[in-house]
């Protein structure tokens, strides 16, 4: 089902934009909690007028996004782990860990936001990356440390 989205949603699109989903998530999701419409000729003109409206919005969202990501560049922060003899983790350093460790800075950032291509297992500096808003991904120092 085509549908036309009223708000951004980050696996789907941005605002105002036309995007094919499942009938079921179409009906069951998007439509009831007025996230999107379908995408008819009478919505799609709604749409047209409505686009200063919908471009306002996206630098909005896009002008907070980048303000976020200059107060997230150069953030280091501390995990204390156990490790063995060999200085590898017993269990290992998820997205979970590190915000818990970013809101302990009174940074707060969502776990789907943390952008770890796998978990961190062993000791040392990380970098990480935060995606904050489509194509604004500033990274963060993870060090992990000994307990």
């Amino acid at each position: 089902m085509k549908v036309i989205l009223k708000e951004t949603i980050a696996s789907l699109g941005i605002i105002g934009s036309e995007v094919t989903v499942a009938d079921g998530f179409a009906r069951n999701y998007l439509l009831p909690q007025n996230k999107a419409v379908q995408a008819t000729p009478q919505n799609r003109k709604m749409l047209e007028q409505e686009k200063t409206k919908f471009d306002l919005q996206i630098a909005k969202e896009k002008g907070i996004a980048e303000e976020m990501a200059k107060r997230l560049e150069g953030v280091a922060c501390s995990i204390v782990a156990k490790v063995s003899e060999e200085d590898r983790l017993y269990g290992s350093v998820s997205a979970r860990d590190i915000t818990n460790a970013l809101a302990k800075q009174d940074i707060e950032v969502a776990k789907r936001m943390v952008l770890l291509k796998e978990p961190i297992k062993n000791i040392g500096t990380h970098k990480v990356s935060i995606r904050v808003y489509k194509d604004v991904e500033p990274e963060i120092t993870v060090e992990v440390v000994p307990e």
